[in-house]
């Protein structure tokens, strides 16, 4: 039997952190389901479907990675809802700093309470991109900052037309 994850995140836009959570993911797991969120709670620079195709542009088009091994998605409903769509116990959450600890640490918790055969995996990017959040990646570049080191080629063009 195949073991999925589910690795739900806003992905505003993708950067390097997150998708070295998804390389050692599927270090772990024999399919790891990228779950875009398309919640109403926040303030997106993209759309989800916007989000959706700058994911798959670079992870497929740009690093190549497997789409056998990556399932894609938008979704607007529980985390846990997801688990059980996609037959997964198992929720992965990227960790950066102590500051996304006790957030992280909650919500957990709550998924937990909601569903007590879930677990949630935290998984660390490596030294080099714990410091890249989509928050700063969009505050450089908006700026006329070099993103080189924090995402890849076609997410900065996305970014670059989306401000043009």
């Amino acid at each position: 039997m195949s073991k999925t994850a589910i690795y739900p995140g806003t992905f505003d836009p993708i950067t390097f952190g997150h998708i070295d959570v998804i390389k050692k993911a599927l270090k772990l797991f024999d399919k790891i389901v990228v779950a875009v969120s398309d919640g109403e709670n926040k303030d997106y620079l993209f759309d989800a479907e916007e989000r959706l195709e700058i994911v798959r542009n670079a992870l497929f088009k740009d690093l190549k990675m497997n789409k056998k091994k990556i399932t894609l998605i938008s979704f607007k409903s529980l985390t846990t809802s997801l688990c059980k769509k996609y037959k997964s116990n198992i929720i992965l959450r990227g960790l950066r700093a102590v500051s996304d600890f006790e957030y992280e640490f909650q919500l957990a918790g709550m998924n937990r309470k909601l569903n007590n055969n879930i677990e949630t995996l935290f998984l660390m990017s490596d030294v080099e991109n714990q410091i890249i959040s989509s928050k700063f990646v969009k505050e450089i570049i908006k700026l006329n900052g070099d993103i080189k080191k924090f995402t890849t080629k076609s997410t900065i063009k996305a970014l670059k037309d989306k401000y043009e």
